[in-house]
């Protein structure tokens, strides 16, 4: 019977407020704060690992201990064609309300934040699918062209304004920004939620104490990270060689230490990486998805090999 009332409530917000489209009210909002998430960080890109992985930025997530940062880090797409529309906090109804990203053939509405790197707020210049294959734009990407080989260079996607905007939410004393009209068509196509690579990488960070605002006042010690599992960068994007490639948990168990023991050996052997992550991925796909997966994943196989 309580349930009534919630249901009630969100027609009523939905016939009142025709702007919100089905994509938003499908993907949802999962948390709320009262407080506005810090300004983004700046830090330098590290270079892409390997052929195909795209780049998905940091981002403030929010927990029991305030917002933390979780570092931005090159992945591996759910799919061939399939791009990241970023996470986005907005204000609205006075709080602060979490979107969550997710995987699409279009780049759809992120709150109009610049996450730098080919998210200058609205869609993605980063790079493109042709086929089976990514190309990136090195006008705002860092590619390493000895392990990248499909590249192009756009400048025109580059923003230049002289004022970098930092702000880090949509809304009232944020950015004033609304979604375009290829941004809700975007929004209404089909979505696949983060990877469990990735919600693998927000909950490592979430155990990091190091990476909370109120600790590291606005400045996270670990901005970036080129792939999963590797070892973390500093804010700007460079290899940091005193950092490890464990977390520092609050509570050391033995769940965590299992996680550190996997870590160094994928720091010796950075292909294993790429099986563990893709096992991961394959956990949370459903099986009418893992036939394409399966393919996705012989197709990056077949080329770690070549190189």
């Amino acid at each position: 019977m309580k349930k009534i009332p919630i249901v009630f409530i969100c027609m009523g917000l939905i016939s009142f407020n025709p702007k919100i489209s089905f994509a938003q009210v499908r993907v949802g909002i999962t948390i709320t704060a009262n407080i506005a998430p810090p300004p983004l960080p700046v830090y330098t890109q590290p270079p892409c690992p390997y052929d195909g992985y795209l780049w998905t930025p940091g981002y403030w997530a929010y927990g029991d201990m305030g917002y933390y940062w979780v570092p931005g880090v090159w992945v591996r797409p759910p799919h061939f064609g399939y791009l990241w529309t970023p996470s986005y906090w907005g204000f609205a109804g006075g709080v602060y309300s979490w979107h969550p990203g997710y995987w699409g053939r279009h780049v759809g509405f992120y709150g109009g934040v610049n996450y730098g790197y080919g998210y200058s707020g609205f869609g993605f210049g980063g790079g493109m699918w042709r086929g089976n294959a990514f190309r990136y734009n090195t006008a705002v990407m860092n590619v390493n062209t000895t392990v990248v080989h499909n590249t192009y260079i756009d400048r025109t996607v580059i923003n230049n304004n002289t004022v970098i905007n930092r702000t880090s939410f949509n809304g009232r004393g944020g950015i004033d920004a609304r979604p375009r009209p290829e941004d809700e068509v975007a929004m209404r196509e089909n979505h696949i939620q983060a990877t469990s690579v990735q919600i693998s990488h927000e909950r490592r960070s979430s155990r990091n104490r190091n990476q909370f605002a109120s600790v590291n006042h606005g400045q996270p010690s670990h901005a970036t990270m080129n792939r999963f599992g590797s070892n973390r960068s500093n804010p700007q994007g460079m290899r940091n060689s005193n950092a490890t490639t464990s977390t520092q948990p609050y509570n050391n168990n033995q769940q965590n230490r299992t996680i550190n023991h996997q870590n160094r050996n994928i720091k010796n052997h950075p292909r294993e990486e790429s099986r563990l992550e893709l096992r991961q991925q394959m956990r949370i796909q459903p099986q009418e998805r893992r036939q394409p997966q399966q393919q996705y994943a012989r197709h990056i196989r077949g080329k770690e090999k070549r190189e």
